[in-house]
């Protein structure tokens, strides 16, 4: 973390696609995925005189929930407004947006203040020829009219760290809600910073700069770090911060100045007269806080206290609720095979060999064979001596392929367990004679050459003895 000679004041403007079937004010189909131009549209959203838009109540109820989740208050009266600014992007020359009547304001999240929600519509997605000599822009509206829900933050952010941290807390939140994918690489979620500095905390605010193109968490942070560098160099030489609009260029890694910045005023806000005042008493407000499923941190809070495990692995479950569903469904099932077992061992399986497992095949753990009984059975049969952690790696693909229970494979696959006394005797016996160096070292008190007789007994037996009982009789068999 950098140490400022001046005071850092950061506040952010989160612009969130919402995952709903139709368009904010249209019955135009939402779909981020659609590959042809110009396809998702229809005389409202693309603008043409007459047409009058409709509210997307989904979109409404999907600010509300998240208000309600980062205790926000909702506000009884709301209203739309047009927001009239001109840019290609635009087909109507004005946006639906709200300006002094958003449907949530107050909250926190990460010790930073919400200032406000409110719902508006996106625009346009434009691609430019990259190339000097044609210099042209080609417009796609499939976008345009898409719900976007903005949050604002008071200034509350004291370097990029803190912004990076309530980003990613703040898309979990949304994702676990199920409102938006708010992936940032497909632009469903983005980010702009406001960014000023100021000497001393009883001086008023500096001038304001704000960052746009910011496309990832990692660029938060990197961005907000060098603008406050920036701008602090400026002061610093005798200059003066100039209120403007910079983009975050991620391949050199700095901002650079786009235009001036407008005032809220240069938009010339008014209420839209297309579309009613809202009263969100129409809303079951409890109802919603009921149908609200258990946030992050709660969640987060509780794998650690319920299932032991640290609060990164916990964060991997929080971030993925298909594999911590899968989880909670294999560890019942543990705990009903072996009441009392750890249930660390599934972790590990869970986030590594069949996270391979995933990648590997492309695919989600929705579409994975191995149900969560089985994982439960596999780990219980190792606690339980009958399957050795080696042989386990070589049966989880199969299981996989298959879909069939571990016990019923190794008996299909021949892979029962060792365990009988003689058999591991002998083995035993056959290592120690073919490694008189590590029978010596050993003697010498050299406590890794038992482990290296013991991996060559588990080469013997192809993995099927039990690692601890081999372990046991080499020691007998060496102090014989």
């Amino acid at each position: 973390m950098m140490n400022y000679m001046y005071i850092p004041v950061i506040g952010l403007e989160i612009h969130t696609e919402l995952k709903t079937e139709s368009k904010m004010f249209c019955p135009c189909a939402n779909n981020p995925d659609e590959k042809s131009p110009n396809t998702n549209i229809c005389p409202i959203c693309m603008g043409h005189p007459g047409t009058l838009p409709t509210i997307n109540k989904k979109a409404v109820e999907a600010v509300l929930e998240l208000g309600i989740a980062i205790g926000g208050t909702i506000s009884r009266k709301s209203h739309f407004d047009r927001k009239s600014y001109f840019y290609p992007d635009l087909p109507k020359g004005y946006q639906i947006s709200q300006y002094d009547a958003p449907f949530v304001e107050g909250g926190s999240l990460e010790d930073v203040r919400i200032k406000r929600i409110h719902l508006e519509e996106d625009v346009a997605s434009s691609k430019h020829s990259g190339i000097k000599e044609e210099n042209y822009t080609l417009v796609d509206f499939n976008r345009a009219g898409v719900p976007l829900m903005e949050l604002v933050t008071e200034p509350d952010i004291k370097n990029g760290e803190q912004a990076l941290r309530f980003g990613k807390e703040l898309q979990r939140i949304i994702r676990c809600l199920n409102i938006s994918d708010a992936d940032m690489e497909k632009g469903q979620m983005r980010v702009e910073a406001n960014i000023s500095v100021r000497k001393h905390e009883e001086d008023e605010w500096g001038t304001k700069v704000e960052v746009k193109n910011i496309n990832s968490f990692r660029a938060v942070g990197l961005a907000i770090a060098f603008e406050l560098e920036r701008q602090e160099r400026v002061l610093e030489e005798g200059g003066t911060v100039i209120q403007e609009t910079r983009g975050w260029n991620d391949v050199l890694g700095r901002t650079e100045s786009q235009r001036s910045k407008e005032s809220a005023h240069d938009y010339r806000y008014f209420p839209e007269p297309d579309l009613p005042p809202l009263d969100t008493s129409a809303w079951d407000l409890a109802e919603l806080k009921a149908s609200i499923p258990e946030l992050p941190e709660a969640k987060r809070n509780r794998f650690v206290e319920q299932y032991g495990v640290d609060r990164k692995t916990a964060d991997t479950f929080v971030e993925n609720r298909p594999l911590a569903d899968y989880f909670e469904s294999a560890a019942s099932e543990l705990a009903a095979y072996r009441p009392g077992s750890d249930v660390q061992p599934l972790v590990n399986y869970l986030t590594s060999d069949i996270r391979g497992i995933l990648n590997a095949r492309g695919m989600e753990i929705a579409k994975l064979k191995i149900r969560p009984e089985h994982l439960a059975r596999l780990v219980a049969l190792i606690a339980d001596g009958k399957l050795s952690s080696r042989l386990a790696k070589d049966l989880l693909p199969k299981m996989a392929d298959t879909g069939t229970d571990p016990e019923e494979l190794m008996r299909d696959l021949g892979m029962a367990i060792v365990s009988d006394d003689e058999s591991l005797r002998a083995v035993a016996r056959e290592i120690i004679a073919a490694n008189p160096k590590a029978v010596e070292d050993f003697g010498k008190g050299k406590s890794n050459a038992l482990q290296f007789l013991v991996g060559q007994g588990m080469m013997k037996t192809k993995g099927q003895a039990s690692p601890d009982e081999l372990r046991r009789i080499i020691g007998e068999e060496l102090a014989a």
